[in-house]
């Protein structure tokens, strides 16, 4: 079996999007794996964007506590916060002096912001430099993306192969993982669901705040009694990812005769959501009233990974011919 890899940014509270997206499956991949999984909060990766202390701290605990309280088993896997292992940013630089210019040039992460060059740090230069290092520190063989992320892999693969080539055989090439179909789920005012758009569900939100929010959910202007159309209707593309499929087909069939309003059919998603979630909203509860049980976890994670990390970066060394003879 191989050794499945996740880094998560620490850049806001995960929505329901990166939910049923990206953690749940994600973890069932790793489940599935004979050996243990490393999943870790992308810190250093935020600051590119989060430039305020307590909101990063605030993030990475939200982060954290999604993740366990959807079920992610931090005994049988390792989870950590990417700052606490300090050898990444040693391998990035060892990675960066064998990355060409036009490489990072050519990266989406510094392409979309290249039309305001004052607004590109070298940080977010350097960004699939860092993101390199961080899967081949633990030598990953699979790697959960999603297609946006293909060229970040194809650069960890590129100067993987060249630390080999150059050095000799040190770095497994890690292979991307992608579901077939990947889930992009619509927020409140039908375009994708993202935090950059301010259009995000957070199904742990307290049910007075969660119910408010769907109520939020733009529709169009046809009557109660009219036929509506389930395919162009963002309460029931959501309410049909979360619904038993039963329901979702009752649900269509009322659509299309008529007679129910939207009004209705946002309650009922309030009502799914609800239950599907109650038992990961206490979890993530307890879990954001008692951060330091989140410390205890992410610190344990982080010294299994250091581990792990300092084998490579000895042998890094070694081939490079950096650090003490031993």
């Amino acid at each position: 079996m191989s050794r499945v890899l996740t880094g998560i940014q620490s850049s806001g509270k995960p929505h329901l999007g990166n939910i049923l997206g990206a953690i749940l499956p994600a973890i069932e991949l790793a489940n599935a794996q004979s050996e243990p999984a490393y999943f870790f909060i992308a810190d250093l990766h935020a600051l590119t964007t989060v430039r305020n202390r307590d909101l990063l701290r605030e993030n990475t605990y939200a982060v954290a506590a999604s993740w366990i309280a959807c079920g992610l088993d931090t005994e049988r896997h390792v989870f950590f916060r990417q700052s606490e292992v300090p050898e990444v940013c040693e391998l990035a630089w060892y990675l960066g002096c064998l990355t060409p210019y036009p490489m990072l040039a050519n990266a989406h992460s510094f392409k979309e912001k290249s039309n305001n060059l004052a607004e590109v740090s070298a940080g977010l230069f350097t960004y699939p430099v860092l993101m390199a290092a961080d899967i081949l520190l633990y030598q990953a063989e699979l790697v959960p993306v999603g297609k946006d992320q293909k060229q970040h892999l194809e650069i960890t693969r590129d100067l993987a192969g060249a630390f080999n080539r150059t050095y000799g055989e040190t770095f497994k090439l890690p292979e991307p993982v992608f579901k077939e179909e990947v889930m992009v789920l619509p927020g409140i005012d039908g375009r994708k669901m993202s935090k950059s758009y301010n259009n995000t569900i957070d199904p742990f939100a307290e049910p007075a705040a969660l119910q408010k929010r769907i109520r939020q959910i733009v529709t169009d202007s046809t009557p109660l009694e009219a036929p509506k159309d389930p395919d162009k209707c963002t309460v029931f593309k959501l309410y049909s990812v979360v619904a038993p499929t039963e329901a979702v087909e009752e649900l269509r069939r009322r659509y299309l005769e008529g007679g129910i309003g939207y009004g209705q059919a946002k309650q009922m998603l309030f009502e799914v959501l609800e239950t599907r979630f109650a038992r990961e909203r206490e979890r993530y509860r307890e879990l954001m009233s008692d951060k330091g049980q989140l410390e205890v976890i992410l610190r344990r994670g982080a010294e299994k990974a250091r581990e792990v990390a300092a084998q490579t970066l000895r042998l890094v060394r070694e081939r490079v011919g950096t650090g003490a003879v031993s």
